[in-house]
């Protein structure tokens, strides 16, 4: 299709997350979600996702399948990175209180470490 999906990321309820209880409501949206994915460039290259499939033991010459993998480890490496940064601007909120209580000047610069970011793997 040429309506703009070209580099927006494919969107359908297969690409939305298992947990989602909506169905595809016809093949022909299947059909038009899958050949939406040969336009599309995920932003984790093909090679790579390719690689790490064929150290796991999967081997697909669909591009389509490795793209929809593609898809998803953004999406789980998005959510960690959001969670990570609730979690640092949480920390640091509580790190800038003074003894009484008080917000000092609120800092502009976020710092994410490594104990943000086992927060967010630890509750994802």
């Amino acid at each position: 299709m040429a309506d703009g999906r070209e580099q927006a990321a494919p969107t359908s309820s297969a690409a939305a997350g298992a947990g989602d209880s909506a169905p595809l409501h016809s093949d022909a949206q299947l059909v038009d979600f899958l050949s939406s994915l040969l336009d599309y460039t995920p932003t984790i290259p093909d090679e790579l996702a390719e690689h790490y499939l064929s150290r796991s033991g999967f081997q697909c010459p669909d591009i389509r399948v490795t793209r929809l993998v593609s898809i998803a480890a953004q999406k789980f490496v998005g959510e960690i990175a959001s969670d990570a940064l609730q979690y640092c601007k949480i920390r640091q909120t509580a790190a800038a209180k003074d003894k009484k209580g008080h917000v000092q000047a609120k800092e502009k610069r976020l710092v994410l470490n490594t104990e943000d970011l086992s927060q967010a793997l630890l509750w994802s």
